[in-house]
């Protein structure tokens, strides 16, 4: 068998194609299948079945447009309830594609309906683990509790997890290749290898959820410093259990709108653009949650400071960024809650205040101080010790907990959350000056 490992990486996102005279199978595809099918279409080979490990929380996949246009089989837990046509592929369920056979375990942890595919062709056996093993870590058990209609208690999981890799891969080799869903730098684990793969033998030998423990233990470890939880996640599970829409059919009803000057009242606006041009000028009630490129987190904020099903404008700073932000957009699905996509006017006048280090430095009494990092990363180190510590994904619900006597300074880590941090503060506070520390903080850390 041939296995092509595709990466998304502003979600660390890892999907998987496997090909076998001339057929062909996915696992765990992202929103937008049209790499797979060029993939295919360059293998001469027929998409024959789609394996979901689970419904993701933090991507909508593309496995029911995929069945819709291929006719490729849905493979998928029967604990999951799936909304769509598919197959149950739980405990001793097996397909034959080609030379290869692909079989299910059950792995609960992660999620009560989670699996493992194992891939089999001769003495090669590859492991498609999903969420439940990562290179280095486990997936964490705490998203059901909030993650739409699917609830499950975190400490529940979190010994189901233990359970699992206890037992579940008992009998496969060391050789066997571990193929995650997902890699460093996602929210759904915590202590992840930057490695894409490794073996079961290597996973054992140092992968911490392998040692030898109690299920207290793992269970105190595993839930212990997970990252925060953005809104998104739960929209995201309920919508990978019915089936996500056509997305190339729900992109193109998005309209676009040049120059513009206004927006409605009430509605919020997403600035893509990068911090220095919004500073210039935005619209009222804007985020800047800048797009630079495959190496910001553009999604995930966007998911998890914007709510599911809340109306937003997106700002991009040419119709050249309007493919590439629509389909990022895209991916956590919220393409359909977009009013649209819009270029700005150059008489957009809304302007945001310049900061000045050097009167900071001299001066910090008289400013509020708000560190907008993640609660472990406060924890790990602070960097001013009044400062008002609220994480970046909550700023929006608890911003009236900063007094707004005096101006007021917003800080992450390294200057990429700060300007949305800011905006949403020029958002609640109208008479109050509103500084963007930006990476300016590294003089101070």
């Amino acid at each position: 068998m041939k296995i092509k490992q595709f990466k998304d990486s502003p979600l660390a996102h890892y999907s998987y194609a496997i090909v076998s005279e001339g057929k062909m199978a996915l696992v765990d595809p992202e929103r937008n299948p049209l790499k797979y099918y060029r993939y295919a279409e360059e293998h001469d080979a027929k998409i024959v079945a789609v394996f979901e490990t689970h419904p993701h929380a933090d991507f909508v996949s593309s496995h029911l447009q995929i069945h819709e246009q291929t006719g490729a089989t849905i493979y998928a837990s029967k604990l999951l309830g799936a909304d769509y046509q598919h197959e149950g592929f739980d405990d001793g369920d097996s397909f034959k594609m080609g030379k290869v056979t692909f079989k299910a375990i059950n792995t609960p942890g992660h999620s009560p309906d989670s699996i493992t595919i194992v891939a089999e062709d001769g003495n090669k056996t590859a492991l498609f683990t999903g969420d439940t093993l990562f290179i280095g870590d486990v997936g964490r058990p705490d998203l059901r509790e909030k993650a739409g209609n699917m609830k499950a208690k975190r400490v529940d999981l979190a010994k189901k997890m233990y359970h699992t890799i206890q037992n579940k891969y008992n009998g496969l080799p060391d050789a066997a290749i571990v193929y995650p869903a997902h890699g460093a730098g996602s929210l759904c684990g915590k202590n992840m290898s930057t490695d894409s793969s490794s073996t079961l033998g290597q996973e054992r030998k140092f992968n911490w959820a392998f040692r030898e423990q109690t299920e207290e233990q793992f269970v105190e470890t595993i839930l212990k410093d997970q990252p925060f939880i953005p809104h998104y996640f739960g929209f995201n599970v309920d919508v990978n259990k019915n089936g996500a829409d056509n997305v190339q059919k729900t992109k193109a009803a998005v309209k676009l709108n040049l120059l513009v000057e206004s927006v409605e009242d009430g509605v919020t606006v997403v600035d893509a653009r990068d911090g220095d041009a919004y500073k210039k000028g935005h619209l009222p009630n804007s985020i800047n949650i800048m797009a630079r490129g495959e190496n910001d987190k553009y999604e995930t904020w966007l998911g998890a400071i914007v709510k599911p099903e809340e109306p937003f404008y997106l700002v991009v700073e040419s119709v050249t960024h309007v493919r590439e932000l629509l389909e990022r957009t895209a991916k956590i699905g919220y393409e359909k809650q977009l009013k649209g996509i819009i270029t700005l006017s150059d008489s957009v006048s809304q302007t945001s205040d310049n900061f000045n280090l050097k009167d900071f430095k001299a001066h910090k009494d008289e400013y509020t101080i708000v560190d907008i990092r993640n609660n472990s990363e406060v924890a790990e180190k602070r960097i001013f010790e009044n400062a008002v510590e609220i994480p970046l994904n909550e700023l929006r619900e608890r911003a009236e907990e900063i007094p707004s006597d005096r101006p007021i300074v917003v800080h992450c880590a390294g200057g990429y959350r700060s300007s949305a941090g800011s905006s949403i503060l020029e958002n609640k506070f109208k008479t109050t000056r509103i500084f963007d520390m930006s990476d300016d903080i590294k003089k101070f850390s």
